[in-house]
């Protein structure tokens, strides 16, 4: 992440307190999420979540092994984060090899839990408002619209959502949108400039130097 991106992010950790939410949702609701409207779902994580931040003192203050402990254990039944991997890089995923996949993966996954970690020490009184859902929409490309209210004027959280078909069906997460900018695309824009300066060993390199770079400072 540039320092630019990172600015505007950090800046407003407010905002990433919603962010953060779906990384710590318990997996007690995954039997019900089958069957659950698209709201509902976005509702009962965010709620869950936020409730589970405000009563643990080590979450709220960022601690990161248990935010990554949490996140391994209980985001990815959530989050289809092979499919956001693969859209934040674009074009030159289809090329990768399976090892530089698996790395792209990981790295991504640290990085955004290292960049968002801080956030949740932000969480006071605030609460998720979530909109009347957009009629015409297709279930594998679905968003629902929120917004964070708390102190100061509400913030929008949209959520780009997927049904999964099958035996453990239900609705995944492959994108967010934070005050008008996709998480995917913003990381799109820059792995593309650096799959075009170096290819994606620069761009697996690029990531695990930031992610160094971020757990030092930590």
């Amino acid at each position: 992440m540039t320092k630019t991106d990172t600015a505007f992010f950090l800046n407003r950790r407010h905002v990433l307190v919603a962010v953060c939410a779906v990384s710590l949702v318990g997996t007690a609701g995954l039997a019900m999420a089958a069957d659950e409207a698209p709201e509902a779902f976005i509702q009962r994580i965010t709620n869950d979540t936020l409730n589970t931040i405000k009563a643990d003192k080590a979450l709220r203050n960022g601690d990161i092994n248990k935010i990554m402990q949490l996140v391994d254990t209980q985001l990815m039944p959530h989050v289809n984060f092979l499919r956001m991997t693969a859209l934040a890089t674009g074009p030159a995923w289809r090329k990768a090899t399976p090892e530089q996949k698996k790395r792209l993966q990981e790295e991504f996954k640290v990085l955004l839990v290292r960049t968002y970690s801080g956030a949740l020490g932000q969480i006071n009184d605030q609460v998720v408002v979530v909109k009347p859902l957009r009629a015409g929409q297709e279930d594998k490309n679905l968003v629902v619209n929120t917004e964070v209210r708390g102190k100061g004027s509400p913030i929008q959280l949209d959520y780009r959502l997927e049904k999964t078909p099958g035996q453990g069906s239900g609705w995944m997460i492959f994108d967010l949108n934070v005050l008008g900018v996709w998480l995917v695309e913003n990381y799109r824009n820059q792995f593309t400039k650096e799959i075009n300066a170096g290819g994606l060993d620069a761009l697996i390199a690029s990531l695990a130097a930031r992610n160094k770079s971020n757990a030092k400072a930590s």
